[in-house]
């Protein structure tokens, strides 16, 4: 079921159940869901699907009985491990690991330990499990383009784990939402650390509903009934309005003038490799008229951390800066053309239904010129001579 735009409303909170839940409300089967988790290989468990009223609101609810003894705790890499193993789709798969590494790393810092001596309680625990790799499935089926999410409402008050009372959001879920939008009302923890994981891995934006053509709307029920507000998490796909998207973006930027300039090339590489939306730098000058560079990058705002950790590690800054920025960006699209040259991918940008810009994919130019023995430029003007002629014909 595809659809562009997936936008979620954590209404009441929003825990990793809650999500199931709204995405088999939205039309996900309980029986592909249960199929696709049963490969991970953990016996004991079984998903209770029912239908509630929540403040006259229809709702699908999900709990994971858990029937039998459960190991205490489990390791990051016994977990990927199972994921690994699983017969879940590539993109699942691939999906829930870089979930549990997320986690894996908020939990790492919290504790003071090495990645690979992470060990989970409450994640570790099957529930948990089930909505992370469950989480990953729904996410794989309901193939969106793009996350949008409501400021995550944490909650209030305390709430008690396995290593004691913590103030509202405990710490992994704090790191978790770090650079995110959050505010505290209600009663109690309204943002589990499963919750917080998959909005924050996946969401682009976070504030009002854009502008969308709306196709199904799905609610999943919390396990308790909370006083002012619904306890519900909303889940709505649709299309988006054609006329660009506007969102908030990070850019981060820090000066160096000690590091080797053959350094550069590969630190841009790994930046957008690890999910940045652009990474440049520029030459600059900087105190006593050493030349140095400016390492401007442009991310999402949940990868703040991410992004933060690869430039302390891969340069010799001491310090990064890092503000907000409202960008507003064309509908984009690929669309392939036939040439002389073979075919080529050509990158279209639009705003209402007009075509601004239309460029074809350079890596697809080169790799034809090589392959024929001709010129670049060949092969551009060629492809975009194709690309007008077809966009003519549309017309």
């Amino acid at each position: 079921m595809p659809s562009a735009l997936l936008v979620l409303e954590p209404i009441g909170g929003i825990a990793g159940d809650m999500f199931l839940a709204a995405a088999l409300d939205l039309g996900l089967e309980q029986a592909a869901l249960e199929g696709a988790l049963a490969t991970l290989g953990i016996p004991g468990w079984r998903l209770q699907v029912t239908r509630r009223s929540v403040s006259g609101i229809a709702a699908t609810h999900v709990e994971v009985v858990v029937d039998g003894p459960q190991p205490a705790s489990r390791g990051l890499q016994e977990l990927l491990a199972l994921v690994e193993r699983s017969g879940l789709s590539e993109r699942a798969r691939a999906t829930a690991a870089a979930l549990l590494e997320r986690i894996g790393r908020a939990e790492a810092k919290v504790h003071g330990v090495p990645l690979a001596e992470v060990h989970f309680h409450e994640v570790g625990a099957v529930d948990s499990i089930v909505d992370i790799v469950g989480g990953a499935f729904a996410l794989s089926w309901l193939e969106a383009e793009r996350f949008v999410a409501s400021p995550l409402n944490v909650g209030t008050g305390t709430v008690t784990m396995s290593h004691g009372t913590f103030a509202v959001p405990p710490p992994a879920t704090a790191k978790l939402v770090t650079g995110v939008p959050v505010y505290g009302a209600g009663e109690g923890e309204l943002l589990t650390p499963t919750g917080a994981l998959l909005v924050t891995a996946h969401a682009t934006t976070y504030g009002p509903l854009p502008a969308m053509r709306i196709e199904r709307v799905g609610h999943g029920a919390g396990g308790r009934d909370t006083k002012d507000r619904p306890n519900v998490l909303r889940l709505i796909v649709g299309q988006e309005e054609q006329g660009g998207t506007s969102e908030r973006v990070l850019v981060l930027e820090t000066e160096v003038d000690d590091m080797a300039p053959q350094l550069l090339g590969p630190l841009v590489d790994q930046l957008l490799a690890a999910g940045a939306l652009d990474a440049f730098f520029t030459p600059v000058q900087m105190k006593k008229g050493r030349p140095g560079v400016l390492v401007t990058v442009i991310a999402p705002l949940a990868l703040r951390e991410r992004i933060e950790e690869l430039l302390f590690r891969e340069t010799t800054t001491l310090g990064v800066r890092r503000q907000e920025w409202e960008r507003t960006t064309l509908e984009r699209e690929s669309a392939s053309v036939a040439t002389a040259y073979g075919p080529i991918r050509v990158k279209i940008g639009r705003r209402h239904g007009r075509v601004y810009n239309a460029w074809p994919e350079f890596d697809d130019c080169q790799k034809a010129a090589a392959e024929r023995g001709v010129a670049v430029k060949e092969v551009l003007a060629a492809a975009l001579a194709a690309w007008r002629a077809g966009d003519a014909g549309r017309a």
